[in-house]
């Protein structure tokens, strides 16, 4: 089955840098004006669908474009065929196809694949996590004020979903530095492979997170939902970080929030 994942990320790899700085066609997904989709996401999401589905005919399909399939085994496939897809639109190579799998609910493998870089992460359950076939893991800071963290920003961020501003801000004052990559994928993969300390995001889909979440646990690390409690993928937040600074990522979240009822609480 991995194998066939990273066979089936890598050659929509191929059809994403095919399309690469030559994109004909770009659509508005929802009405949502910054939510875009092309002709390289659609086509990727039918490549690697077809890839998997060639290889295990009774798995289930949760694609972001609207691959959507339930199969009479107990797996399902959960597929982002291109995370960053603004970043791609402007020719910024920053993005990533990623693929998991749940058996009977439980993530068992993830592959988040760079094909600007040609970097495959990869991870199955209880297996460890990988990059290009060499073991990673996450970093060793245990302060949060010496720590790199990395965020995204929802589409409707000026709907202020889930206190986002004040959240961003509170990690301002406590980090060492912030990062917005604009690939959720490999926000996770980074931090799975030590290059980032923590990552936090108050709104995903279960495609953008669900092989990250697999490489960050398996790399050693933590995730949880805001209040520290295990993640659900199909749950919107998402805290993701080396572990040694979770509680602390925690406290930032919480703060925030509190600090803002608080204020707009005031007569």
């Amino acid at each position: 089955m991995l194998d066939t994942a990273i066979r089936a990320a890598r050659e929509a790899g191929d059809i994403l840098l095919h399309h690469f700085g030559d994109l004909r066609h770009i659509e508005i997904k929802n009405n949502q004006q910054f939510n875009l989709v092309t002709e390289a996401d659609t086509n990727a999401e039918k490549r690697i669908v077809d890839v998997l589905l060639e290889a295990f005919p009774d798995h289930g399909i949760l694609g972001e474009e609207g691959g959507k399939r339930k199969g009479s085994a107990p797996y399902k496939w959960i597929i982002d065929p291109l995370d960053g897809t603004t970043n791609f639109t402007h020719s910024f190579p920053i993005f990533s196809i990623s693929i998991a799998l749940e058996k009977d609910g439980e993530l068992v493998l993830g592959v988040i694949y760079d094909p600007a870089r040609d970097e495959m992460f990869t991870a199955e359950r209880g297996a460890g996590a990988f990059l290009n076939g060499e073991r990673i893991h996450v970093s060793d800071e245990t302060r949060i004020d010496r720590a790199m963290l990395v965020t995204g920003f929802p589409y409707n961020i000026r709907e202020n979903p889930d206190y986002c501003y004040e959240r961003f801000i509170g990690f301002l004052k406590e980090a060492q530095a912030i990062r917005r990559l604009g690939s959720a994928a490999l926000d996770c993969a980074y931090v799975a492979a030590g290059r980032l300390d923590g990552f936090w995001e108050v709104s995903l889909q279960p495609w953008d997170k669900a092989a990250g979440h697999l490489l960050i646990e398996e790399a050693g690390g933590r995730v949880s939902d805001f209040s520290g409690a295990p993640h659900d993928i199909y749950a919107l937040p998402f805290l993701g970080s080396n572990g040694r600074i979770h509680d602390e990522m925690l406290r930032v979240l919480e703060e925030a929030r509190s600090l803002t009822i608080t204020v707009k609480q005031r007569p």
